[in-house]
């Protein structure tokens, strides 16, 4: 019974990889249909799988799972990305500022032993293995915080919007400046500066919504100024 739920997982998370990778990507496209049929056909399964990989990939922001339409590369605008970083800033940003008084010692050197795992990652350019190891660096800091709605609060809006933030560390450079940014969160930290430390959280964050919204807007530039140059 065992094998056969292992089993079951592993499938399930190859398709959604599949369907992720394709989106991240380019080979899927915001609005682009992602078609049943050709899924279970592709891992021999039935459609009651890939129905609940959907529903999961519609929890992250990468589909949107529309009646009588089917699953559909979910669409995010320039204000969809600034408003979530913004909110993220300040939710992240109280969460550090809280946290900063009660942090242990040990706690700090854990953030700190996971800052330089991130290095080495970053330095191999594995960005989902970097993204899950970042989101315990948080996520550390942010139960440190003591204040367990707040850390729900958090975890939902960053799994609803998980595909903007893949999309953020996959920027050239983003993944290195990353861990420049948590050697100055930590030292404040250490410091036990409030001020400092909810300041470069927010900071952080900004950034990360920041280099997206710059990339679409000259994307939509290039692409005007070639539609005038026909």
């Amino acid at each position: 019974m065992k094998k056969n739920v292992e089993k079951h997982l592993t499938l399930r998370e190859r398709i959604l990889e599949t369907i992720r990778d394709a989106i991240m990507s380019g080979a899927l496209k915001p609005g682009e249909k992602v078609a049943e049929p050709e899924l279970a056909a592709r891992f021999g399964i039935s459609r009651t799988p890939i129905r609940e990989a959907f529903r999961q990939l519609e929890s992250e922001g990468y589909l949107s799972v529309i009646p009588r339409k089917g699953a559909l590369v979910a669409s995010f605008s320039a204000k969809d990305v600034e408003e979530f970083y913004a909110i993220k800033s300040i939710l992240e940003g109280y969460a550090a500022r809280k946290a900063c008084s009660l942090l242990s010692t040990r706690e700090i050197n854990k953030l700190e032993a996971i800052n330089e795992k991130l290095r080495e990652i970053a330095e191999e350019g594995d960005v989902r293995h970097f993204f899950k190891v970042h989101n315990s660096f948080h996520d550390l800091f942010i139960k440190g915080a003591g204040n367990d709605k707040l850390h729900d609060m958090i975890a939902q809006l960053l799994k609803k919007f998980q595909r903007l933030r893949m999309a953020s560390l996959m920027k050239p450079g983003r993944m290195q400046l990353s861990v420049e940014e948590h050697e100055k969160i930590i030292e404040a930290f250490r410091k036990r500066d409030p001020v400092m430390a909810e300041m470069l959280v927010q900071k952080n964050a900004e950034y990360g919504g920041k280099v997206l919204i710059e990339e679409d807007t000259a994307a939509e530039e290039a692409w005007t100024s070639k539609g005038l140059d026909l």
